[in-house]
């Protein structure tokens, strides 16, 4: 290595004003004093929770869970565990059992999520493979006990009927549910070639 090629760096020397934080101190309580009697965009800023709420987008907000139904009513979970294997917070917890519709092999017997330990990261719903859960744009979320915020399938079916118009189901043509009910109702499938 040569001489050159080193570069020594040395402490800076602080004055006794910077040493005792003076001028830090002083930026920080001018960039509050200068948010806090921010008139001029106040009014673009501020909103009067609850009576005013903000926009938001409904396609990717990732608010309290959902679990979708296919298009009989039934909860559309296969009970494939994908979303309880992705999710990094371990919070989804499902038991299954035989289906007793002939268009799936398991349906979910339990299946409930402790909305409490969930970060909202969407894991679970880029995991599962029918669109059965999904993020809602609902965020209002209160509970005066952990046991209340440990949301059953009930629940989260519920949860599903009171924002279905809100923000309709994809409904991905990989689900096949037109097997099921009435028997006229077509359903596209990927790669599907007609034959004249």
């Amino acid at each position: 290595m040569r001489d050159e090629d080193v570069l020594v760096l040395e402490e800076p020397k602080l004055s006794a004003a910077e040493r005792m934080y003076l001028p830090q101190i002083m930026t920080g309580l001018r960039t509050t004093l200068r948010h806090m009697f921010n008139l001029r965009n106040r009014d673009a800023v501020v909103r009067e929770y609850p009576e005013q709420k903000r926009e938001l987008r409904l396609d990717n907000y990732r608010g309290v869970h959902r679990l979708n139904r296919d298009p009989d009513g039934r909860v559309a979970c296969v009970a494939c565990f994908m979303c309880s294997t992705a999710c990094p917070a371990d919070c989804i917890h499902i038991e299954a059992a035989e289906s007793p519709w002939p268009d799936r092999e398991k349906y979910p017997v339990k299946f409930d999520i402790d909305e409490l330990r969930c970060i909202y990261c969407g894991m679970c719903e880029e995991a599962c493979p029918v669109d059965a859960i999904e993020l809602t744009p609902h965020f209002e979320l209160v509970g005066t006990t952990r046991a209340e915020m440990i949301f059953d399938k009930e629940k989260l079916l519920n949860i599903y009927d009171q924002t279905k118009d809100l923000k309709p189901r994809k409904n991905p043509p990989i689900t096949d549910y037109g097997l099921t009910g009435g028997q006229d109702r077509e359903v596209a499938r990927p790669n599907a070639h007609t034959t004249t």
